[in-house]
């Protein structure tokens, strides 16, 4: 049903591929009569002639982009603000919304939550913004019905800022790359691969949007196909799918670590665009004649069947048949992996969820940017017409994406069906994605058409002994499972019909409760401040030279941003980076936190004793450092507090899967983190928010380490190798007997980069 070419591929007229290969060339003149080389065909993906448009360096190898728009939930917007007034922001530059969906109910209680909703109504009025109040909307349905547009750009601050399937193409990045847009800077990368995703065929009855996601990223994960890269959708599969099914493929295209989506448009595109009210924003977008492709993904959508993708990771996917046919081998494959997932720290198993041969789910929801569509829920609601949950444990909670999209299902009566299952339908909130509602029993099993199952992110705590599992599924699965009160079943097996529902979208929902300035700011506003909602705290610039202490060793293959920061109820002091930080790898290792703050002590004493404000020496705060110091002067005596700074690292195989919120990268920088040591960086937005703020994205070879969790490291002349594009940085491991070096590498950073590094972070950067 898939099939990765393993190198590059033409695609000619749309519709015929063309491997690359020696005789790649003739084979396309011989169709076109046209000789075209290979740098010409690349130019004419539909990608290339976006990005082209939206660089400012004139070098179409070293891009420098400037977005048509920006978008932020309530998790991200207060940090994203108060880093760029920070910086000497003054008004928006370009339509910026926030959209309050993360933490519409808050689990700390207190006025928290709606003290960030009144700063960001706030300063949307003040630096002329939009505004999109609690329950309105999810960040992505809002952006897909009023700001999407044929050939734009969008950055968000959310990693599923995805809206390729209405010809836009969307980046998610964490906060400080939208900073640099409100400052009128560019986002810097080179020019990504592009990798078509040619679609065939058409989806059987019963096989949705996830199932089809699923199939892709189960595919593509693992090999890293497509990191980094462009996904291009193309072929004539694409025009077998409606909107909404295009969308809901197009959002889990973050799950594949691919860096943007982008898809061929035609007229159910257009008819998108002229339901919203919208139809001047409709760009038809095709590939060239000759389009060549870094790589090429063939899917076949007819040979799509119903897929599920268990615990914990998108990329551990099954066609439900699969699991159903081979309960007892793929249960003891999902417990095996869970023991890596998990570390150990509870017991998990799976088999109780076995009776009479049959798996047994506690709980479905269809929800968020994926799940939570028109199309996906009324399937659901055909599916389970009729029919009734049942009052046992099984319980399904229904929440769609908008309130337009929720207003059509009461009017078309999807929502009535829904509800006379024993459902329940809520209003658009991202809680079930993110660990902030809807968190199953302890050792349950959820069933959701939502973007991510990553431990912990569904709200259960290790720590506390508490583990549930979440698989994700397409609606419509869910739906059957949920008509079969909770027994794992695939929507081919439902025999009725499903209806042709006519989307109508109510725009004045929006415009008699949505604030949109029309870009006009108005700097007579004061802004609301909460009590929670906390500045930045002072940050110092990159010293000569450095002593680390490797405070955290994760060697888990993949470390989520979830684990280094954990979304659910921390999320509510979002605003406050020092009491974040109190949660950083909370879930992973909790004593983190600890060895960071003793760390940061002597840091703090070694600036004010630099400053005056203080005569302790660094030693008297952590007298630890006293016999490390020692053994570094042996080597390098001209030492003195002025020229190295104190903190600490951590290390981890490959961070930063997920989630593109900032905090997970922040959280250290406020704890006296200087630095990561990785193999690789699981996704360019984790590596970004590490240099913007002023965290060195240190690199080294795969293989044993040469240190170890608590040992100190001492790296000699890193703001020389910095400002002088060292290709190799030599470190020493500090030990009893002396300095033992080893190397490590920083990879490839841009000047502006290798600056904000310098300077401390992108706050200094612009401050100085």
């Amino acid at each position: 049903m898939i099939k990765l070419h393993d190198g590059g591929a033409y695609l000619v007229n749309g519709t015929e591929i063309i491997p690359d290969n020696a005789e790649a060339q003739a084979a396309v003149t011989a169709k076109t009569g046209k000789t075209v080389t290979k740098q010409e065909a690349a130019q004419q993906t539909i990608a290339y002639g976006i990005l082209k448009d939206h660089n400012t360096s004139g070098n179409m190898d070293k891009l420098k982009i400037k977005f048509d728009k920006l978008t932020s939930h309530d998790i991200t917007f207060v940090g994203i603000i108060q880093t760029a007034r920070a910086s000497g922001l003054e008004k928006f530059p370009i339509p910026y919304v926030l959209t309050n969906c993360h933490n519409s109910l808050c689990a700390v209680g207190g006025t928290i939550n709606e003290d960030d909703h009144m700063f960001g109504l706030t300063c949307a009025k003040k630096y002329g913004g939009v505004y999109v109040p609690p329950h309105q909307a999810v960040i992505h349905q809002f952006a897909r019905e009023m700001l999407a547009g044929g050939g734009r750009m969008i950055l968000g601050s959310d990693s599923h800022t995805r809206y390729g399937a209405l010809g836009t193409m969307a980046m998610g990045e964490g906060g400080p790359e939208l900073v640099k847009q409100l400052l009128c800077q560019t986002y810097d990368i080179n020019m990504p691969g592009v990798v078509g995703v040619y679609l065939k065929g058409a989806p059987v009855k019963g096989v949705g949007p996830q199932d089809v996601a699923l199939a892709i990223i189960g595919a593509v994960f693992a090999n890293g196909y497509v990191k980094n890269k462009v996904m291009e959708f193309v072929g004539p599969g694409v025009s077998a799918l409606s909107a909404d099914f295009r969308i809901g493929i197009d959002v889990m295209t973050t799950e594949t670590t691919c860096l943007s989506s982008i898809w061929r448009t035609d007229e159910q595109i257009k008819e998108f665009y002229e339901i919203h009210g919208r139809s001047e924003e409709f760009k038809e977008l095709n590939p060239g004649q000759v389009t060549y492709y870094d790589g090429l993904i063939e899917v076949d959508l007819s040979a799509i069947k119903p897929m599920i993708a268990m615990p914990f990771h998108p990329s551990n996917t099954y066609t439900i048949e699969e699991v159903n046919a081979n309960l007892a081998d793929v249960l003891h494959d999902v417990e095996e992996r869970a023991k890596v997932s998990l570390d150990g720290q509870v017991p998990y198993s799976l088999a109780d969820k076995v009776v009479n041969g049959k798996f047994m789910v506690d709980q479905g929801i269809i929800a968020g940017c994926a799940g939570g569509g028109f199309e996906n829920i009324c399937a659901a609601a055909d599916i389970l017409k009729g029919r009734y949950i049942g009052s046992d444990e099984f319980t399904l909670s229904v929440y769609p994406a908008s309130m337009p999209v929720y207003m059509e299902l009461i009017k078309n009566g999807c929502a009535a069906t829904i509800l006379e299952t024993g459902a329940v339908m809520k209003t658009a909130f991202c809680g079930p994605c993110f660990g902030a509602g809807d968190t199953p029993a302890n050792n349950a099993f959820s069933i959701r058409h939502s973007t991510r199952n990553f431990p912990n992110r569904e709200g259960s705590k290790l720590q506390n002994g508490q583990i549930s599992s979440v698989a994700l599924m397409d609606a419509r699965s869910i739906a059957a499972t949920a008509a079969n009160k909770g027994v794992l079943t695939p929507a081919t097996e439902f025999d009725g019909e499903f209806g042709k529902y006519k989307y109508h979208f109510d725009a004045n929902i929006y415009k008699n409760r949505v604030f949109d300035s029309k870009g006009v700011a108005d700097p007579s506003v004061e802004i609301h401040f909460g009590p929670n909602i906390k500045d930045w705290p002072k940050m110092v610039a990159l010293t000569d030279n450095l002593v680390l202490k490797v405070v955290s060793e994760i060697h888990d293959p993949v470390t989520t941003t979830d684990e280094l920061i954990p979304s659910g109820e921390t999320s509510s002091y979002r605003s406050n980076p020092l009491g974040l930080a109190e949660f950083a790898l909370s879930r992973k290792d909790p004593a983190y936190v600890g060895r960071a703050k003793e760390v940061q002590k002597a840091e703090k004493a070694r600036e004010a004793l630099i400053s005056g404000e203080s005569d302790v020496h660094p030693c008297a705060e952590l007298p630890e450092i006293k016999a490390v110091m020692r053994v570094i002067k042996t080597q390098f005596p001209d030492l003195t507090h002025e020229t190295f700074g104190i903190g600490s690292t951590i290390f981890a195989v490959k961070p930063g899967d997920g989630s593109a919120r900032e905090q997970a990268a922040s959280c250290q920088k406020v704890l006296g983190g200087w630095a990561n040591i990785a193999n690789e960086y699981a996704t360019k937005r984790y590596r970004s928010n590490l240099i913007n703020w002023g965290m060195l994205p240190f690199l080294i070879e795969k293989g044993e380490l040469p240190f170890k969790n608590l040992d100190y490291l001492f790296i000699p002349g890193i703001k020389k190798a910095v400002e002088e594009k060292a290709d190799t940085i030599t470190a020493y491991k500090v030990g009893g007997d002396g300095l033992t070096p080893f190397t490590m590498t920083l990879g490839e950073l841009t000047d502006e980069e290798r600056q904000i590094i310098l300077k401390g972070c992108l706050i200094n950067y612009n401050r100085v």
